[in-house]
């Protein structure tokens, strides 16, 4: 593997675990918890006074639809990068241009939650930042991607 190849494998990789873990909060409270654990309702969490949370409200709907579009096709390019992978032979330029894809992908992906987030933080004040901010990096440390975890057992 040349080094331009690994430098991209390792920023696509770098992405998606941050827009993973960034993803992971904001759309936990569209989603219902599979687990006993309540789900974090972020609103609340936030304290958002009644402006603050209907403003809040008409930014998710897009964003949560678009999140989810988006990772619908990534999901779908990741599962034809690995089939080209274990094809006989391997073809490297069918695999180069689903990473080159995929690696586009979550960069788009990337620059939704950055704008999503911008939004976010312009209604909230300097406290309720701070709990966000708190959130997302507590999150961001706790998390694994799925091949992470797959590699483990």
């Amino acid at each position: 593997m040349n080094r331009s190849t690994m430098w991209k494998g390792l920023l696509a990789l770098s992405l998606a675990l941050n827009l993973g873990t960034i993803a992971a909060v904001l759309v936990q409270q569209a989603r219902p918890a599979h687990n006993a654990a309540a789900p974090l309702n972020v609103p609340d969490y936030l304290g958002l006074g009644p402006q603050q949370r209907e403003r809040w409200q008409q930014l998710e709907p897009a964003f949560l639809r678009d999140l989810a579009a988006n990772w619908s096709d990534i999901r779908r390019h990741r599962e034809s990068l690995v089939r080209h992978i274990f094809a006989e032979p391997p073809q490297r330029a069918a695999i180069d241009a689903e990473q080159a894809t995929i690696a586009a992908l979550q960069a788009a992906q990337q620059q939704r939650v950055i704008a999503q987030l911008l939004a976010e933080r312009d209604l909230l004040d300097a406290a309720q930042r701070e709990k966000l901010m708190n959130l997302l990096l507590s999150r961001y440390a706790q998390e694994s991607t799925e091949e992470e975890q797959l590699h483990r057992h």
